[in-house]
Parts: structure tokens; sequence; C-alpha cells
């Protein structure tokens, strides 16, 4: 039996595919070497391994070499995820079948896999993919006759996702939140309670940042707004000490007056705890670390925030039981489109790499709106009929 291997290494840590005896599986580990060059994140890689993972072991269970597969094997390997009936190889929970979104995540790992060999020149993996031409009246991307002249390669193996609404949190649930962690105490001046915390949940309720963007997050990338529109800049960095990184590139989210004194009132409270004495490079120190365990002022994990979140929510109630830092995000992005902002504005504050992305995540948002405009059918009609008059 395969498994996902952590690995550390200076750069931080990775992940890896052990055969069944415990050596490194040498074409997986090539796959994953080419995704970390493509500068992927861990946890993109962990996501890849663990679907390999899955592939190795069936492989090894029937002694099959992975240059002499074919779509057939890769249809049975999907079957059996979908069905969760791979046995002791599978991390899933055993007996539920697996949606669908975790089937389609663990061919896409496969797949990758066949098709960087593929461009290694490996002849099995040829067979699994196809040229495809668009056909006459078919709908094409603008100037797809050009960049596809000669067809594109698409995999063989392709497993559908009904498209499903993100969640989303109410208003009223993001205040309770955020009253949970700490308040501001006026006879005191002060604020009670987990500052921390109730700046990281405005924080991502605000700009839709990744929890791992967040986190990531150090003083010098937040520009207070001294004359000025206050804004967040997110930056690529490879040297986070748990593996955070942001996933595109560098891009700026400018933020209210109201987030930018909160995170003013944070600064002042770490420096009252210390901070400005203990750390070397105020710059590089990272926004959100530890105050109460582990080594002071070390950056924070994104461990730590979902297990503290989980006390929250048993602490107020009436909150999903499904939520997660993610679900900010998401609720952020709703928020935007019901106000009428682009699509495109969106995505570049989202930071998606293709506004394809914010398309197929939110596009029941748009449509709802769009939908709902048609329910006033008297004024409709009327407003038809009075255009005919004329």
């Amino acid at each position: 039996m395969a498994i996902t291997q952590r690995v550390v290494t200076r750069e931080g840590h990775t992940w890896t595919v052990l055969g069944s005896d415990l050596r490194v599986a040498e074409p997986v580990e090539q796959y994953l070497e080419y995704l970390r060059s493509e500068r992927y994140s861990p946890n993109t890689i962990k996501t890849y391994a663990r679907g390999l993972e899955l592939w190795w072991s069936l492989l090894e269970r029937r002694s099959q070499s992975w240059t002499a597969v074919g779509v057939t094997d890769i249809g049975t390997f999907v079957g059996l995820v979908r069905r969760n009936d791979l046995g002791n190889v599978t991390a899933l929970r055993p007996g539920k079948p697996a949606e669908d979104s975790t089937v389609a995540c663990r061919a896409r790992a496969v797949m990758g896999f066949y098709r960087y060999q593929a461009l290694r020149g490996v002849q099995v993996a040829e067979g699994l993919y196809e040229t495809v031409r668009a056909r006459p009246g078919s709908y094409m991307p603008f100037l797809e006759h050009i960049a596809r002249k000669d067809g594109r390669r698409s995999s063989v193996v392709r497993v559908r996702v009904a498209p499903k609404p993100v969640p989303v949190l109410l208003p009223d649930q993001m205040a309770a939140v955020r009253s949970a962690e700490a308040t501001w105490d006026a006879g005191t001046g002060s604020w009670l309670g987990e500052l921390r915390y109730r700046l990281l949940w405005s924080l991502l309720e605000e700009t839709g940042l990744r929890l791992g963007e967040a986190l990531g997050l150090q003083h010098r990338d937040w520009k207070p707004g001294t004359g000025g529109t206050a804004q967040v800049e997110v930056v690529h960095r490879d040297d986070h000490p748990h593996g955070l990184r942001g996933k595109s590139g560098r891009r700026r989210v400018f933020v209210g007056s109201n987030l930018d004194r909160l995170y003013g009132d944070w600064v002042w409270a770490l420096c009252e705890a210390g901070a400005d004495v203990e750390l070397h490079d105020w710059n590089s120190a990272y926004i959100f670390c530890n105050v109460h365990r582990g080594k002071r002022f070390a950056p924070l994990r994104a461990e730590s925030v979902y297990k503290h979140l989980t006390v929250t929510k048993r602490r107020i109630g009436g909150l999903p039981d499904g939520m997660t830092p993610h679900w900010f995000r998401h609720t952020h992005a709703t928020a935007l489109l019901l106000a009428g902002v682009p699509m495109h504005v969106v995505s570049r504050r989202l930071g998606h790499a293709d506004v394809q992305t914010t398309i197929n995540t939110y596009a029941h948002v748009t449509e709802d709106v769009e939908l709902r405009t048609c329910t006033d059918w008297q004024r409709i009609a009327k407003a038809w009929g009075a255009s005919g008059d004329h």
C-alpha cells in the first residue's frame, strides 16, 4: 500500500508518495517535482500526492506497471474512488460514496501525471488524450481558431461536477463571530477579548482573502491609510515556516478605515505585549502570531485557526456546522456581485488567475439576480405594450 509522506526541506515542507516498499515512487516524484518547479502551493502538492497515492496503491495491488495502463484502467480507478471501494488504501470515509468534486480531484491528479509523462515521451500516456477540434457551429472562445488551429489535447477521462451554490454567511452571523472574539469597552478605552481573531475575521470578511494569504501577511504588507485609502498587499513568498503562501502572485486589496483602525489597535496590543522589543525586524514579522501558546510572536498556524473556530461555533451557537474560514471569502464575493460590482473587478480582488474561475464559481449569483428581474411580469408586459403603441 502506498502512502503520502510529508517531507521537510530547507525551502519548507512538501509531500511525496512512497510505495509499499517504503521507497519513493520515482515516476510520481518526478511529476511532483515538476509541480514544485511551477510554484504550486504545498497544499496543492499534497492534494495531487493523495490522488496519486490511491492510484499507485491500486497498481501495486494489481501488480500492474504504470506504463501498462489504458483508458479502462483509469475508468476503473474513477469508479472505485466514486464508490469508495478501494479497500484499505483510501483515506475517504468508509462506506460513504465520494462526492463528485472529490472524484474529479483524484482523477485530475492521475491525468495530470500522465499528461506530464506524455510530454516526456512516454508512449502509453499518449493513448489517454485525444485531439479535439471545434465542430462547425460549435462555440469557440475568442481567437480559438488561431490558438487551436491544430486542435487541443483533452483528457479522454473526464469527471463532470455539477455546480453547487457556494456557502455564505449572513451579516448577523458574521457580526456574532466578531463580537464573540472581542468587544470595545468604552470605560477602559480598550478591547476586551481576543482582538487577534476579531481582526482576522474582519479582514477575511472585508477583503475575501484566502486564509493562507491572511496568515502570510507581514506588517510591511499593510499600508495604513495615512492621507489615502489603506491597502493590504498580498505577496507571493516561499519562506513561510508553515508553508503558507499566496496563490496568485502579488496584488493590492484596498480596505476601509474601520478595518485599518482595528489593525492599528492590534499593533498597539502587540507592542504592549513586548513584540516591539522581542522582534528584531518588525517589518518582516507576521501580523497574525502566537500570543498565548507556543513561541511568542511566531506565525499562527492554519490548524490553530480551524481549532479556534470550532470552539467559537460551539460557544456562539446558530452557526452552520460546516462553516470554515473560506466561507468569508465566498460571502465577500457574493455580496460584491449582488451589489452590482462587475465580474472582472471581483475576480481581480479575489486574486483569481482567470476570470473564468470567478464565473464558474459564482455564476449562480449573477444568474439569480438577472432572473429575479423577470418576476415583475406585469411591469414588463406594460412596458412592452407601451413601446408597441409607437
